[in-house]
């Protein structure tokens, strides 16, 4: 069982505030802040360089991708974490291509998120080598495998929908087929059970600042399949992936297993923050935060359906079909939003009319599914969004 009164003490939410957007951004945990002061002033501030030493700051992507592992069911040893979710994608698309050179497409859906599928168009450029990129509709991935299939590259849970991909089902069905898979965690990573190992997955990356709460900024991670870890090539051949890098040696040459996917220099400051993060995560249990999920959840689209009949349901009606987040349609919906979030339910905007409300039990509970629906019901009923100030997009939505 978990203590939710507990974790959600150990999170800074402004007062007045029911925060429902965790799937973009996480808030801060508390102890982050003094983590993060102790980094600047203890090490950094009394080490100076010694720190890379002395504080083991060159031993964090190591460190923290293997605390990561644990809540994503991978093998010890086959995580590291840096850089950006961007650049994970593309090295391990980059290192499946590869390893499939008779075959040219990689295949996706037209619900992933759009970075990864602009990193595929990037690579495929680059590489000159005739590889497409191949969308189909969500529901319709499988029966697109092939014999001309490198790579199935998908994100788990739809950044704008919620809807769930079956990682397992599709990761055998791929395999099947003679290709490799490349899942992206952005929206499972702390938000449900991930079991990577179990489901046989080859490559997978992911963020840390969305329900993993690391902050802004905050270091990707990268996981590769033991199988592949001695083979796979790493596209970018930063320094520290080297086998040897403080040899300085004039060419590359691949740091053993996992370690050589890493690129640069390690965000030291945000990863303390992603360190303090994590300590709230030892020994919670995943499948009953994902229970409580689904149970916020539900009540929530009941509550939201019984008062707001202009909203509607874009995630999929079956809980164990959608990720840890709810979606609903609605013309007006960016000014929708604007107009919540000025009442103290912060929720988002994803374009082109779709509101999104994250849903992440360590720091909110049923009284607050409750209240943000109601507050949601009076902007809707009074048309409290149809004001020019709510009609000014920001840059950032």
């Amino acid at each position: 069982m978990i203590d939710f009164t507990a974790t959600r003490a150990l999170f800074h939410i402004p007062k007045g505030v029911i925060y429902l957007d965790g799937n973009s951004l996480g808030p801060l945990p508390k102890a982050a802040e003094a983590r993060i002061a102790k980094t600047v002033r203890d090490e950094w501030g009394q080490m100076l360089i010694g720190g890379w030493n002395d504080a083991s700051w060159m031993a964090q992507p190591a460190r923290l991708g293997n605390r990561l592992g644990c809540l994503i069911g991978a093998e010890p040893g086959c995580v590291t974490v840096g850089d950006t979710l961007s650049l994970k994608v593309y090295q391990a698309l980059a290192a499946a291509l590869e390893m499939r050179p008779d075959r040219r497409v990689i295949l996706s859906d037209t619900g992933n998120f759009p970075t990864d599928l602009y990193m595929a168009e990037g690579l495929i450029d680059t590489l000159g080598r005739g590889h497409q990129l191949v969308t189909a509709p969500p529901e319709e991935v499988e029966t697109h495998l092939g014999p001309d299939v490198a790579v199935l590259m998908l994100t788990e849970v739809d950044y704008r929908t919620g809807r769930r991909h079956d990682m397992a089902r599709l990761t055998r069905a791929a395999h099947e087929a003679g290709a490799l898979t490349l899942w992206d965690l952005a929206h499972s990573a702390g938000a449900l059970p991930v079991d990577l190992a179990g489901a046989g997955a080859d490559f997978a990356a992911g963020c840390t600042y969305k329900y993993l709460n690391a902050g802004p900024g905050a270091p990707a991670f990268l996981y590769v399949a033991p199988r592949h870890a001695a083979t796979a090539r790493p596209a970018l051949s930063g320094w520290l992936g080297h086998a040897a890098p403080f040899a300085f040696e004039q060419s590359y040459r691949p740091g053993e297993g996992i370690a050589r996917m890493r690129v640069g220099t390690p965000p030291v400051l945000q990863m303390a923050a992603l360190e303090a993060a994590l300590d709230i995560w030892e020994g919670v249990d995943m499948a009953a935060l994902r229970a409580r999920s689904v149970a916020l959840s539900e009540r929530f689209i009941a509550e939201v359906e019984a008062r707001c009949p202009d909203l509607n349901l874009v995630s999929p009606r079956a809980p164990s079909l959608r990720g840890s987040q709810v979606s609903f349609r609605f013309a007006e919906g960016y000014a929708a939003m604007q107009a919540l979030i000025a009442r103290g339910v912060i929720g988002d905007f994803r374009a082109p009319d779709i509101m999104r409300f994250g849903i992440a039990p360590l720091y909110i509970g049923e009284a607050e599914i409750v209240r943000a629906a109601e507050i949601l019901g009076e902007v809707m009923e009074n048309r409290l969004w149809d004001a020019p100030a709510y009609r000014v997009r920001a840059a950032v939505t």
